[in-house]
């Protein structure tokens, strides 16, 4: 009789695409509007809206050592380290369930930029940029009321200098690859028509 010889049978490929989420970097001065526009853009296309200043204070309500930190920094109007920043968004993005993300204040500089492209292997789609006078956005924050500790004229003078020492040579970055898309004038309409 013949011999049987088994083969072994080959499973299906077994090399799964990962979908690499969409992401959107939404920059601007503090009280620029970034947090209003991202309600407007989450409720009509889907994203879920990341807000690294969200994130840190949370870190800091938490107590933890890292909370500490933190709130000793932004008291300082400073820049929060990045690989701390870059560990909540991921955490954040992976507990969200969705594939599409505003990511609101980072990153803060080039290091934050840097850091984030090289740990998450992610570019944004593009950059929000919310071009606002550093008079209309100290109107905004004084007036916004939201018992932030950092929300007194003194740190927001100082995260206006932070901002526009760090965050704008980011902007220029993408901008450089014909990546930012800028609002200038704040209307919910409008950011929706260009947004998308």
């Amino acid at each position: 009789m013949g011999t049987v010889v088994e083969t072994p049978v080959k499973e299906a490929d077994a090399t799964v695409t990962v979908k690499k989420p969409t992401v959107v970097f939404v920059l601007g001065g503090p009280g620029s509007g970034k947090g209003t526009q991202c309600a407007n853009i989450v409720e009509h296309f889907g994203y879920t809206h990341l807000s690294a200043g969200d994130l840190l204070r949370a870190e800091i309500k938490s107590g933890s050592e890292n909370g500490t930190m933190i709130q000793n920094m932004i008291k300082e109007g400073k820049i929060v380290p990045s690989e701390v920043t870059i560990k909540l968004l991921q955490k954040a993005m992976e507990e969200s369930g969705n594939d599409k993300f505003l990511i609101d204040g980072f990153p803060r500089n080039e290091e934050n930029r840097a850091a984030f492209e090289a740990v998450t292997k992610i570019e944004p789609e593009f950059v929000l940029f919310f071009d606002c006078s550093e008079e209309e956005m100290e109107r905004r924050i004084l007036n916004r009321n939201q018992g932030r500790e950092d929300d007194n004229v003194e740190t927001i003078r100082k995260r206006f200098k932070v901002f526009l020492e760090s965050s704008l040579p980011v902007v220029q970055y993408y901008e450089a690859k014909g990546k930012v898309r800028k609002v200038i004038f704040c209307s919910p309409i409008f950011i929706l028509v260009i947004m998308f």
